[in-house]
C-alpha cells in the first residue's frame, strides 16, 4: 500500500478522524474507504473493536498508525481515522436543500451539515470559494454527517440554480427581507433552498432579488448571529412549518 501524507486539498483522498466519524464513514460509505487507521492505545476499546470488525466485514485494510493519526489530527488522543476517497454527490432536486454561499469556517460548515441531517435535510450545496468540504477538520466537525448527506460544490450560484430547476429560494439577509415568521405565513414547498452567506460578508446584494429574502429578528445587543446558529434556526423553522401544513 502507498504511504499516506498529511492532508492536502489536491489529494484524491482524505481522513475521517475520530472513532465516531470513522464509524459513520464505514457504515454509510464503505465503498469509499481505502483503509482504517487505529492508534495502538485504542486496541481493546469497545469503539475501536467495533470499527475493526466493521472494516474486516467490508474487507478493508486495518493499520496501526500512531504517527499518521497524530499528524493528520494534530492531537495525541485521536484513536482512529478512516481513509476515504473524495466524492461529490448528485443532489435531489425534489427535496429541500441548504445552500452555503462561500462559507469560510470548517467548524461552521461541519456543524451545519450535522444540523441539517438532524432536522431531515439531506442535500447541501456549497458555492466556491469556500472551505474544503473534505478537510479532516470539516469532516470531524460534522461528526461524520457528511457521509449520510448528498453534498456538492458549485463554482457559481447560477450553476446551482440551473442544475436544480424550479425552486423557491429563501436567502437569509437584511436587505429587502421580511421577518422569518412572516415568510412562514405562506405555504412552503419541498422544492426549496435556504441560502446562507459567508460568516463575515453575508450574502451579496444581488440575493435581495432572489426568491423571498428573510431575516431572523434579534435585539440590538448583537449585530448578527453565528452562521451555524442562524442556519439551525432557519432549517428548523421551515421543517416545523412543513410539518404543520402537511
Amino acid at each position: 500500500m502507498p504511504s499516506l501524507s498529511g492532508y492536502k486539498s489536491d489529494l484524491d483522498y482524505s481522513y475521517a478522524p475520530g472513532i465516531f466519524p470513522s464509524m459513520e464513514c464505514l457504515k454509510y460509505r464503505p465503498e469509499q474507504v481505502r483503509r482504517l487507521l487505529i492508534h495502538p492505545a485504542a486496541h481493546g476499546r469497545e469503539g475501536a473493536d467495533r470499527l475493526i470488525a466493521l472494516a474486516e466485514e467490508h474487507r478493508i485494510r486495518v493499520e496501526t498508525a500512531e504517527r499518521v493519526l497524530s499528524r493528520i489530527s494534530g492531537k495525541e488522543n485521536c484513536y482512529a481515522a478512516a481513509v476515504f476517497e473524495k466524492r461529490e454527490d448528485a443532489l435531489d432536486p425534489e427535496k429541500p436543500q441548504v445552500l452555503l454561499h462561500e462559507p469560510g469556517d470548517s467548524g461552521n460548515v461541519g456543524t451545519i451539515l450535522r444540523t441539517a441531517l438532524g432536522f431531515g435535510i439531506e442535500d447541501v450545496a456549497l458555492i466556491r470559494p469556500c472551505v474544503d468540504l473534505f478537510d479532516p477538520r470539516t469532516v470531524r466537525a460534522s461528526m461524520g454527517s457528511l457521509f449520510r448527506l448528498r453534498v456538492r460544490m458549485y463554482d457559481r450560484f447560477e450553476d446551482y440554480r440551473e442544475a436544480m430547476g424550479d425552486r423557491d429560494y429563501y436567502p437569509f439577509m437584511l436587505d429587502a427581507s421580511v421577518p422569518l415568521a412572516e415568510a412562514l405565513e405562506k405555504p412552503v414547498r419541498a422544492r426549496r433552498t435556504l441560502v446562507f452567506g459567508n460568516e463575515g460578508r453575508g450574502l451579496p446584494p444581488a440575493f435581495s432579488k432572489v426568491g423571498q429574502p428573510v431575516r431572523i429578528p434579534s435585539n440590538d445587543r448583537v449585530d448578527s448571529l453565528n452562521l451555524a446558529i442562524a442556519a439551525g434556526i432557519g432549517i428548523y423553522a421551515f421543517l416545523d412549518k412543513e410539518g404543520r401544513q402537511a
